[in-house]
């Protein structure tokens, strides 16, 4: 039956034909019109003579599978662990899995690199590859010309092998409907034949295991292997659709077509004789024609609509549960179990028994008895050749050499080492066996030796390097064996890595050890008198085995010497061993079947290992199969990949002849993939002389040794059993035969039945280890001596593995004796089979579906083209991610491969997983090649990668995230719920006890102060006060960057000067009273006298920041628009500012000619004025003050000279400032409370102010806080910028800053003047950072401060030792708050460290004269004191509203004269803009009253409105920042609902991919959302204003204008 098209069909006819498939299918046309256009559509590609079968001619000339070559060639390098993933069956699913796709058309943005395009890559771009990609079993019923199948037989040759496939299906589904009291297991769906028959094959893994075998079962049987099938099928040869249309492997009957009419019909050659005891009933239309839930169906119709309707039941992603959590319990969304799914519905399985363990009279009494005995009777017998990496034999180890070199390791282990009084290593110690792999030699006879010795030898890989990839966890397990002696051969001892001395290094993490090597010449003989003590086997230690958990810990499982010894017996009677025999060993002999086959139980039968090293595997693949025909073995030891590599090699070779061959031991045999390799191998060396029952795959695992091993089969026996099950039921823990999906199956091959003298059950994963039910996979416990019997000093772990005892559906337990479980997920098939699906390590849970890692590698391996990743090169782990796992998959992708390619092929990839496992993968990742951590073996190590992985090492090439097709439990989107009234609102406020949240400073009016300054209602006029009374007190000192005094101003010289700049305004300018002039200045002395000298004139002044001379382009712009918003009818600065100005790049950045005048103000003109200014009326303009917002919104507001007068006062009053003060102040004076503070105060409280520009900061960052010191100075102001700087440039120089006698005991305050949300870390960090200099914790705050009201707290603390100097405030104080709440604006106090707890600092005390009430930003109504809401406030200095061009009254009056809705209705308020809550504290003031505490939560118009709750973009920020060492800075916005996370990435390029999948977890993880963009930039991108926040909506809008240059764009899915 030719199993692939000879000539492969273009894809439109592909998808014709499945088109076709569907109709017939669903009963919208007969059969025979089916075939008739069939014929018609594919008439044109096979050139066939009439009458003659399927033209078998073409396929003759290939004897080897049609992959063979020239595919395996290409990958032959790759020296992978796995082709045990190869399968064909699969590969076709996949392909059309990704049919099924393409027809959805799904269009992923392509991330996009630096240097490399944004591709929209469609999926139709793909064709699918035509059918001849080939693969192992792909056509395995080519008629093979060798095997002598005559063409006109239809399944000629190797066809047979097809049917052994389907055969094992059936003997499963028999016993399957047997099993559930027969309620038929699949549902209907007639099918059209050949794609039965074609399927059926297919599903069958790759066929031709039992090479030419019947077809159909008996009852439990099959039947003996001998026969040709003639089903005469009148079209075998169409098999084109499976690319393009889901095969449907609905029937399991070769011939469908009839089975529709009667019973299954098979002619079969003389000899079937069990044909009789089949059971025909349930496979005639009985079983066609029944529905899912065993209902019959009358006509296809009916049918059609079940499975409407059942598709209707099953939605493919589960719906979001309905329902609205009121409060905070958000409740994550649980997975509510489907109606729908398969259910175990079985009879509780039995627990199965092996036969007897026939105790043979000569077998020895121990495994040293037995090495005695032929080492004494028969020294000559060969024990164990060696090969060198040439094939050439290196080495032969004789019985008798075995013998004696154990002996003399026994005696010096035991005497040698340490003094007579005090040996080293004792009976019963635990010594480390180091061998490498290429030496079995020597670890035989340290092994040995130690046995004699009895002491327990623990073999472990050679540590290559200091840091391997498992060694420190390696390391750990020796420390706590108490090892202390490692035993080595010469040539690796000499290989160790060693330090300069030559001594060997302390491996990392490994306890401290004597190397002793083993070698026979550097150890001294025993003397004659001295003789082991070589006891019966006892329940003594005897080897330590160790094992790598799926978390990449090391655990050691011990093995009792009676548990070795009965061991070796089950395997000497399950494989036939005798004395003598050769065996040919490839796996490794340290642990594992190689170490029980070819190390133990071979000297228990005094047999001959052939022993072929890995690195010789690498260079010859076929070495071991040459081995087996010049020894002529009889037993070879293989792992699956053993067999490919050797398929990939044979072409090279003729004279090969398996024939001596009875038993192929494949020790990986119990992973589900392996079958493919078994097949092929058997396919390509049957005609060698491979016999198909020689084949023997068997389950092994660390803790229960061998767990089952298939029996060498004499000729005409049971041939072995297959099962095609449904992987959707298996994700759901049943075993069903496949029969709807069709795509997703998972082919099993039987690992022979239960060891000799054992039982075994099968329990539920998870809790009570219950019996399974007879259709329900759970893991394989065994009974039995021959097991390990604890991880070694781990007795909570050994308890639940080692000691398990199973109960019944009552609760009893099966037995007395403790079960054993063996970490294999399975079930015991029809006639006592055992199968294994999975091993619970690779076990995933997602959703509550179980998958299995290596299933979706297979997936993984199947997306063809297969060009860009390498094959054994993938990895499959799982993640916690907000309570579920989470697929991960890591490739490594080739050196070749272009962006594009492996983009596409990353999506193709998802979706076959998709397609097959209904299961989405979170995150697909490509790392360079040869970069992922490898076991010593050379496979991937999987827990490092994923360690990697999770710390942000991996560094990918390429990273496609899909969260949100995969996280499907978030919470459900907040309703916003109707507004309640305002009596509501009162009732329920009164009823809960909850104030309204309100709050106010000290009363202005009652506080008694001899101010004097207040007799005046003008600064102008307060000024020229201090002049004519304190004339040479000095206002203002200016530091340089070298902290020395630049310039210095008293009261007179400021008022001479300010009398200067107004005559100059009056004669140059030509202003009058009221104009507007804006001050262009540096930070320093001459802002503030222009500033004074404008009040003079009667002109308003705006202060605005300099453009930067490094960077016009941007700053430049700024200023002009300030100047124009502003209507500044001229402008003043400096020389060096006004040729700036007029420069060649200032005409590049703006229109030059439209400046209004510039007035130098470096030569003033001698004479004054003729007469000052006098303001009338104190409502009039003082000053006007513009500042951009975070975002990016400039807005100048009015300042009267009452609000001004006011303002002054009340920070006169909070901060206690006299003329006999010092105040350092470092911010930049161009708004907000910093100019106020660094030109108005001085001047109307008459302290003293030291002047310390930011920027000279960046110059030298000591200079600020060097100036508070060498002042001795009590109260300073700084900005978060210079904060950060101080904190980053002195962090390290602590040390010597305090040898130089840096001193700040003396601060009592120390403010953050900002308008946001106090940054509570960094001020901590600071204050950490310099306590050492003396800084009191308690002496930093903040302050806050707005656009309406330029400082509405402002917090200096009065210290207790500082208490002569009065104590007015209280200590700031931190609350911890439910961050879960405030997206729903509550506001509700949790423990410090609680889950989801955020600090928020109090913004500093409420200013005197100042009233807050917090109300609701939509109905303006006042809010409880536990809710988040809009800060409103009421006061003197509230600024009188927005100085704008276009005069927007409406916004004007909403921001500053607002009145609540009901409650005060009267008072009017100024809209802060920032959300905040108020809340009364425990500590009391210097009036004993308690003091309300303002929290400030963040901007109103920078809030995140997503999925119906509200985000602060700092929250997120910090969130990410975390995350990863590199990431240096973070900004997040919104764009079109998608969530956009920009990155500065402060590392090499190399990392930028690593922050995708880290940034989308934390974020998922602490805020409930799915990152839609991942942009990581370079440092310095991200803007920040002059008071260090971000600028958030530029950033957006230089990413929406493709302005960043990112390093690397993700969009997550």
């Amino acid at each position: 039956m030719a199993d692939r098209d000879p000539v492969p069909l273009p894809a439109e006819v592909r998808a014709k034909l499945a088109e076709l498939e569907l109709e017939l299918s669903e009963g919208d046309i007969t059969q025979k019109g089916y075939e008739k256009k069939r014929s018609k559509l594919i008439g044109a590609f096979f050139p066939q003579a009439p009458g003659m079968d399927p033209p078998m001619g073409q396929e003759r000339r290939t004897p080897v599978t049609p992959s063979s070559s020239s595919r395996y060639h290409r990958r032959r390098s790759s020296g992978s662990r796995d082709e045990r993933y190869r399968s064909d069956v699969h590969t076709e699913a996949v392909q059309a899995a990704l049919a099924k796709h393409k027809e959805r058309k799904m269009a992923v943005p392509m991330p996009s690199k630096r240097r490399s395009l944004v591709v929209q890559t469609s999926m139709d771009a793909y064709t699918p590859p035509d059918t001849s990609s080939g693969s192992e079993g792909e056509g395995q019923g080519d008629g093979d010309g060798e095997e002598g199948g005559d063409c006109e037989e239809e399944d000629g040759g190797g066809g047979g092998g097809t049917s052994s496939s389907r055969e094992g299906s059936i003997s499963m589904e028999h016993w399957i409907s047997r099993a559930i009291h027969g309620t038929s297991s699949t549902t209907t769906t007639t099918s059209s034949t050949a794609s039965s028959s074609s399927s059926s094959t297919r599903s069958g893994g790759s066929g031709a295991a039992g090479g030419r075998l019947a077809d159909v079962l008996a009852q439990h049987m099959h039947i003996s292997a001998h026969h040709h099938l003639r089903h005469h099928h009148p079209h075998h040869h169409h098999k084109t659709e499976n690319h393009s249309a889901p095969p449907d492997v609905t029937g399991y009957t070769n011939s469908t077509a009839n089975a529709a009419t009667d019973g299954i019909q098979v002619e079969r050659a003389p000899g079937g004789g069990t044909a009789a005891q089949r059971q025909t009933p349930k496979y005639g239309n009985a079983e066609l024609m029944e529905t899912g839930d065993g209902v019959p169906v009358s006509s296809r119709v009916s049918a059609k609509i079940q499975q409407l309707v059942n598709t209707l039941k099953r939605p493919k992603r589960p719906p979001l549960r309905e329902f609205f959590v009121d409060d905070f319990e958000e409740l994550l969304e649980v997975q509510q179990p489907d109606p729908n799914l398969p259910k175990a519905e079985g009879a509780q399985m039995v627990a199965m028994r092996g036969e007897q363990l026939g105790v043979v009279t000569n077998w020895p009494p121990s495994l040293e008895a037995a090495l005695q005995r032929w080492g004494t009777i028969s020294p000559k017998a060969p024990c164990l050749t060696t090969m060198d990496t040439n094939g050439k034999p290196l080495y032969v180890l004789t019985y008798g050499k075995l013998w004696s070199r154990s002996l003399k390791v026994a005696y010096n282990l035991l005497h040698k080492l340490g003094t007579k009084q005090e040996p080293l290593v004792r009976p019963g110690d635990r010594v480390a066996l180091v061998f490498p792999n290429n030496d079995p030699a020597a670890f035989m006879t340290a092994f040995y030796g130690c046995l004699l010795a009895e002491v327990v030898p623990v073999p472990i890989e050679v540590p290559l390097t200091r840091k391997d990839a498992g060694s420190q966890q390696i390391g750990f397990l020796l420390g706590s064996c108490g090892v202390t002696v490692a035993l080595t051969s010469d040539a690796c001892h000499k290989g160790l890595p060693k330090s300069p001395t030559g001594e060997i290094p302390q491996f990392k993490g490994w306890p401290k050890v004597l190397w002793f090597v083993t070698e026979s010449k550097h150890l001294s003989k025993p003397p004659r008198d001295w003789f082991p003590h070589i006891k019966d086997a006892n329940q003594d230690t005897a080897y330590i085995e160790y094992k790598t958990c799926k978390d990449g810990s090391v655990l050691g499982v011990t093995v009792m010497r009676i548990a070795m010894l009965t061991h070796c017996q089950a395997l000497t009677q399950s494989c036939s061993y005798t004395e003598a025999e050769t065996i040919v060993n490839v796996l490794d002999f340290k642990k594992d079947v190689g170490l029980w086959h070819a190390v133990l139980t071979s000297v228990m039968n005094m047999m001959h290992v052939i022993s072929i090293p890995y690195a010789l595997m690498k260079v010859n693949p076929l070495s071991w199969i040459q081995k087996v025909c010049q020894y002529k073995a009889k037993v070879a030891c293989v792992k699956s990949r053993d067999m490919h590599w050797a398929l990939v090699a044979h072409r090279d070779q003729r004279d090969i002849n398996l024939g001596s061959l009875r038993m192929l031991v494949v020790a990986d045999g119990s992973n589900p993939w392996s079958i493919s390799s078994c097949d092929a191998f058997l396919n390509v060396f049957q005609s060698k002389g491979l016999k198909p029952e020689v084949i023997c795959p068997c389950a092994s695992s660390p803790e229960a040794l061998t767990v089952a091993i298939r029996r060498p089969v004499e000729e005409g026996s049971t041939p072995p059993g297959r099962g095609v099950l449904s992987m959707q039921g298996l994700s759901h823990g049943v075993i069903r035969v496949d029969s709807e999906e069709k795509l997703s199956v998972l082919t099993l091959q039987d690992v022979g039945s239960v060891m000799p003298g054992a039982m075994m059950c099968v329990v539920k994963p998870e809790g009570v280890p219950q019996l399974c039910k007879a259709d329900e996979i759970g893991e394989m416990c065994v009974c039995t001596v021959a097991t390990g019997t604890s991880y070694y000093g781990l007795a909570g772990m050994t308890k639940n593995t080692f000691e398990v005892f199973p109960t019944s559906n009552n609760g009893a337990p099966i037995s007395e004796f403790p079960f054993t479980r063996t970490g294999l997920l399975g079930f015991i098939g029809p006639a006592g089979l055992i199968f294994v699906a999975g091993k619970m390590d690779g076990l995933m849970v997602v959703g509550g579906r179980r998958h299995n890692a290596d299933d979706i590698v297979a997936t993984a391996l199947a997306v063809e083209p297969m060009k860009f990743v390498y094959r054994g090169r993938i990895a499959v782990f799982s993640i916690m991610v907000l309570h579920d796992e989470r697929i991960v998959v890591v490739a490594e992708q080739r050196p070749d491969s272009t962006e594009e390619d492996s983009f596409q092929w990353m999506s193709r990839v998802l979706q076959a997983i998709d397609g097959i496992h209904q299961v989405g993968v979170y995150c697909l990742a490509l790392v360079p090649s040869n970069t992922l951590p490898k076991t010593p073996l050379g496979g991937i190590h999987l827990s490092e990668t994923k360690q990697l992985f999770l710390e942000g090492a991996l560094h990918p090439c390429n990273v496609l995230m899909c969260p949100h097709t995969c996280v499907t439990n978030l919470p459900k989107p907040r309703q916003k719920q109707p507004e309640i009234g305002p009596a509501s609102v009162m009732v329920g406020n009164l009823v809960s006890g909850k104030r309204i949240a309100q709050a106010s400073g000290r009363d202005l009016g009652q506080i008694e102060d001899n101010d004097q300054a207040r007799k005046f209602l003008f600064l102008s006029e307060v000024l020229q006060w201090r002049a004519q009374t304190t004339p040479d007190h000095v206002l203002y000192t200016l530091l340089n960057s070298r902290g020395t005094i630049a310039s210095s101003l008293t009261c007179v010289q400021l008022h001479k000067r300010a009398e200067k700049i107004a005559g100059m305004l009056a004669e140059r300018g030509h202003l009058q009273d009221g104009d507007h002039v804006a001050l262009v200045y540096p930070p320093g002395i001459d802002l503030i006298v222009a500033f004074y000298g404008c009040l003079y004139a009667g002109c308003v002044p705006i202060t605005v920041r300099p453009p930067h001379p490094q960077n016009i382009a941007t700053t430049l712009p700024t200023v002009k628009m300030i100047v124009e918003v502003s209507r500044s009818v001229c402008v003043m600065t400096t020389q060096l500012i006004c040729k700036l100005l007029r420069s060649k790049e200032a005409s590049a950045a703006v229109d030059v000619r439209t400046w209004p005048p510039v007035l130098d103000t470096d030569d003033l003109p001698k004479k004054k004025p003729p007469l000052l200014y006098k303001p009338s009326n104190p409502d009039t303009l003082a000053y006007l003050d513009f500042s951009v917002s975070t975002t990016g919104m400039l807005a100048g507001v009015k300042m009267s000279h009452t609000a001004t007068s006011a303002f002054c006062r009340s920070i006169k009053l909070q901060c206690e400032l006299y003329p006999s003060r010092e105040v350092a102040i470092c911010l930049d004076p161009y708004c907000g409370l910093g100019f106020v503070l660094w030109c108005l105060c001085s001047v109307y409280s008459g302290h003293q102010s030291i002047l310390i520009p930011p920027s000279e900061l960046e110059v030298n960052p000591a200079l600020w806080l060097s100036a508070v010191s060498q002042y001795k100075v009590r109260d300073t102001f700084c900005s978060y910028s210079v904060m950060e700087l101080c904190t980053k440039g002195l962090g390290l120089q602590t040390d010597s800053l305090k040898s130089r006698g840096l001193d700040l005991s003396r601060v009592r305050t120390c403010v953050v003047v900002a308008e946001e949300r106090p940054r509570t870390a960094l001020t901590q960090s600071f204050s950490k950072l310099f306590k050492d200099l003396g800084l009191h914790p308690r002496a930093v705050s903040t302050s806050f401060g707005c656009r309406v009201n330029l400082a509405i707290c402002l917090q200096p603390h009065r210290l207790g030792k500082l208490a002569d100097q009065g104590t007015s405030g209280p200590d700031p104080t931190t609350v911890y708050v439910d961050m879960r709440a405030l997206r729903h604006d509550r506001v509700r106090l949790v423990e410090r460290g609680s889950p989801h707890s955020l600090p928020l600092m109090e913004s500093g005390k409420i200013l005197p004269g100042v009233r807050i009430i917090i109300a609701n930003p939509e109905t303006k109504g006042p809010m409880g004191e536990s809710h988040l809401g809009e800060i409103w406030v009421h006061s003197g200095h509230n600024a009188s509203g927005y100085f704008t061009v276009y005069g927007d009254e409406a916004l004007q009056s909403d921001h500053f004269n607002s009145r609540l809705s009901f409650g005060d209705t009267q008072t009017v308020w100024a809209r802060t803009g920032y959300l905040g809550f108020l809340r009364r504290t425990e500590l009391t003031d210097a009036s004993g009253e308690r003091h309300d505490a303002l929290y400030v939560v963040g901007a109103l118009e920078e809030a995140m409105e997503l999925r119906g709750m509200r985000y602060h973009p700092i929250d997120i920020e910090t969130s990410v920042i975390r995350t990863h060492k590199s990431i240096t800075e973070c900004a997040v916005f919104t764009w079109t609902n998608l969530l956009v996370v920009v990155v500065e990435l402060d590392g090499s390029e190399q990392e930028a991919l690593d922050l995708v999948p880290l940034v989308t977890n934390v974020v998922l993880e602490e805020h409930y959302l799915i990152v839609g963009v991942v942009v990581v930039v370079d440092i310095g991108v991200i803007p920040i204003n002059s008071r260090g926040e971000k600028q958030r909506m530029h950033l957006r809008d230089g990413f929406l204008a493709d302005q960043l240059d990112p390093i690397y764009v993700a969009y997550n899915m």
